[in-house]
């Protein structure tokens, strides 16, 4: 048999497609048809409509390839062959050695791969096809008929090798399923057009007005005003804190306003009935309520690789007559270029800074130059301990907030700092303060001009911070509402002062690609053309075929994956896997990990997560923490409580004591903030205790040390603080920090040391040179 005719016998062969959905509660044609034509506004809320208004689009005006490395092969099951004991009466049977010789002829005659590559199949599928081809030949008990026949054909000389090239290439396309679909696979994820997923946006003339200006010069002011004044609005923040403070002065200034976060939901009205504004979360804003007025605070949190989608989906989707858009000038030329897209213009209103700041010609260089009024900003959790931990050491107290804190206990630290008659005059926080929190902040001391950042890849790297997020944070000094009419700016050591000029002195880079991200629906629909494939797969596969203009990119979702591999031996729906996949979830927590995965387990069962199950979970009531390593579980319970609040709203019959979790984690919050105020107190008791020469910043030795500047090897390494004043970084430090070693085993441990300083002169060459001894004696040995 010639090739034309293989080819001409492929065309007529019927390729059987499977279109099991083991993985999804409801067909996905149904339940997409169903949605289509029933509730077509359920798909253009969320974000499916343009996929189906732009199925005729061909995919050929994508010439990228697809990349294959994401095509992980389907194993076939062995199954009974009705027909096996036909080829085997018709023909005889089929010596092994000679078919591996012809199977492996194939394999390498040119004209069938180039033939393989117009199916889809590049070099690298090509072999992952054969090799499985290969083995479902060798070790099928029995054959069809026909693929029976052929190889003894072939065999015996009366065939032609390339006659497995159909039976190859069905096979091929069993293992590899997106093969026969890669039409409609590019179509599913074309994501060139989203304006049009929000046919509602687009039915109205929407006014577009942009405030643009520094932090601190009251463009977000003046935009609530309008929302204020509407007879219905909607504010969407990046924070929970953002959308709080919106909620509560909405409400004190007589415009009943409800919350809508992730993890709350609280009606003003006593019936549960929905009040015309509302403040929420940006990712909680729905698309398709109509309002007057909506607010998108923060507009340049569009180009964030993890959740700049929620910003896209916002400003081309809210159903508004006026969008007040709140920002950095960096954005305004973008946003206008994507409001040219849906035709509506943007009008541009600019805003200074109401009250000035200044980067000092001088930086702190000790913690003994504090002020009142000061706020040391760190980019690290230990950073954080440690500086607070010094600053008490010198009789002063301090207020902390770093992002893994509970909204409350923020809040708290920051009413702590803000009252005039509260002892407590200086700040160490993360940049956390950048948003969402009104503080009465002098000056800002920047520990460090490093902060670790999530690249373009997800990769996790360091790197100095850049002109955006310097001027963000030094914003927060000097707030027009603050008891400081001038802000100050400079670092706490003197070589990072040079480099936080020169980065303050840069212009802002303007934003140049907005997010997007896949939704449920187009995940599920990939899921009806490969319904064996993982969640994570699909996902990848999705990302690696979607089309994008310029204007966009799609979002990081390492996340999203880490989450799905980890629930993936879990049997769940599909919608419900991926409801749970997008979970708010640091997994760096490994307790929060480990508490999502029972969830899921549970759920997975039927058995709903009550309240008495949360309690033996976390081992409910808790006990306030002795050391840092208790307050940090702490705080990831109570995120686990917020998981749980989460889930709750999205099955509420699978996590039914949601108020009972709440009024638990308020509790918590208490708890976590009396920590907060206590675990420096602890230490710091700990160090008034013990002997004058042994803890640092204490007694005559220590005066001494502070003078000199000079302290012996084994002091120095055993040290809980430094004279200098800078974050001090000693193995004993990180020992107490991380509630491996208590106060007192430290100091003992010091004495000893002391000891046995005294007893070599004071210098340590004794034990230094025995070290020294040791080591040439293992290298002769």
């Amino acid at each position: 048999m010639s090739v034309n005719r293989c080819v001409l016998a492929l065309s007529r062969m019927p390729v059987q497609h499977r279109v099991t959905l083991r993985a999804i509660p409801l067909s996905a044609t149904t339940t997409v048809h169903k949605l289509w034509t029933t509730h077509p506004g359920y798909l253009q809320e969320n974000g499916l409509c343009g996929v189906f208004q732009r199925r005729s689009i061909s995919s050929n005006d994508s010439t990228r390839p697809p990349d294959t490395s994401l095509f992980v092969p389907i194993s076939i099951k062995s199954a009974m062959v009705r027909d096996g004991e036909v080829g085997l009466e018709l023909s005889q049977p089929l010596d092994k050695g000679e078919l591996l010789k012809v199977l492996n002829k194939f394999y390498k005659r040119k004209e069938m791969q180039k033939l393989a590559s117009d199916q889809g199949l590049d070099a690298r599928l090509f072999h992952q096809a054969f090799i499985s081809f290969r083995k479902f030949v060798l070790e099928m008990t029995a054959l069809t008929a026909d693929l029976h026949i052929i190889l003894h054909d072939i065999c015996c000389g009366a065939g032609h090798v390339d006659d497995l090239y159909p039976y190859f290439i069905r096979h091929a396309k069993q293992i590899f399923p997106m093969l026969d679909c890669m039409e409609d696979l590019r179509k599913i994820s074309d994501l060139r057009i989203p304006a049009n997923w929000y046919p509602e946006a687009r039915a109205i003339q929407r006014k577009v007005i942009f405030h643009a200006g520094p932090t601190n010069s009251g463009k977000t002011y003046q935009a609530i005003q309008k929302y204020l004044a509407a007879k219905s609005g909607v504010y969407c923040g990046p924070l929970k804190l953002l959308a709080h403070e919106i909620f509560e002065n909405s409400n004190k200034a007589g415009v009943p306003c409800d919350l809508v976060t992730g993890e709350e939901r609280t009606f003003v009205d006593a019936d549960g009935r929905q009040s015309g504004h509302v403040a929420c979360t940006i990712e909680m804003c729905s698309v398709t309520t109509p309002y007057e007025v909506a607010v998108i605070d923060e507009i340049q949190m569009i180009k964030d690789p993890s959740r700049g989608w929620a910003w896209t989906r916002a400003l081309l989707g809210l159903c508004a007559e006026e969008i007040h858009v709140c920002g950095e000038t960096a954005a305004i030329d973008f946003i206008k270029e994507l409001m040219y897209t849906t035709g509506e213009e943007v009008e541009v209103n600019t805003y200074k800074r109401l009250t000035p700041f200044s980067i000092l010609d001088h930086a702190v260089e000790s913690l003994d130059n504090l002020r009142p009024g000061d706020c040391i900003v760190c980019f690290s959790k230990n950073d954080i301990y440690s500086i607070s931990r010094q600053i008490e050491l010198r009789g002063q107290e301090c207020a902390v907030i770093y992002g893994s804190l509970p909204p409350g206990t923020k809040l708290s630290q920051a009413k702590k700092f803000n009252d005039p008659n509260d002892p407590c005059k200086i700040l160490v926080a993360t940049d956390a303060i950048g948003m969402g929190l009104n503080l009465s902040i002098k000056r800002i001391i920047f520990n460090s001009l490093v902060k670790p950042n999530i690249n373009e890849k997800g990769e996790k790297e360091m790197d100095t911070i850049s002109t955006s997020q310097a001027l963000q944070i030094a914003g927060r000094a000097g707030r027009f509402s603050s008891i400081f009419k001038e802000g100050e700016v400079t670092t706490m050591h003197r070589d990072d002062l040079a480099v936080l000029k020169e980065i303050m002195g840069r212009p802002v880079d303007p934003i140049e690609t907005a997010g997007l991200h896949p939704t449920s629906e187009q995940i599920e629909m990939f899921a009806y053309h490969l319904p064996d494939a993982t969640l994570s797969n699909l996902v990848d596969i999705f990302v690696s075929l979607s089309q994008v203009d310029g204007m966009y990119f799609v979002c990081n979702i390492d996340e999203f994956k880490f989450l799905a591999d980890m629930i993936q031996h879990i049997p769940l729906y599909l919608r419900s896997r991926y409801v749970f996949c997008t979970a708010p979830i640091n997994k760096k927590q490994p307790f929060l990990c480990t508490s999502f995965l029972k969830f899921a387990r549970q759920f997975s069962r039927d058995e709903p997560l009550t309240f008495e199950w949360v309690c033996r979970h976390v081992n409910w009531p808790l006990v306030p923490p002795k050391n840092i390593k208790d307050l940090m579980h702490l705080e990831a319970v109570h995120d686990v409580l917020d998981l749980y609040l989460w889930l709750s709203y999205r099955f509420m019959d699978m996590f039914p004591d949601a108020n009972l979790v709440r009024e638990a984690q308020k509790e918590l919050d208490t708890i976590i903030q009396e920590g907060v105020r206590s675990i420096t107190r602890l230490i710091r008791a700990s160090e008034s205790q013990a002997k004058p020469g042994v803890a640092p910043g204490t007694g005559t030795n220590a005066s001494h040390n502070q003078t000199t500047g000079s302290r012996g090897r084994g002091a120095k390494a055993l040290s809980l603080g430094g004279p200098s004043g800078r974050a001090d970084s000693s193995l004993g430090s990180k020992l107490v920090q991380d509630g491996l070693l208590t106060p007192e085993l430290l100091q003992q441990l010091q004495k000893e040391w002391s000891k046995r300083l005294s007893q070599d002169g004071g210098t340590g060459k004794t034990s230094m040179g025995n070290a020294t001894k040791g080591k040439k004696t293992n290298k002769k040995k």
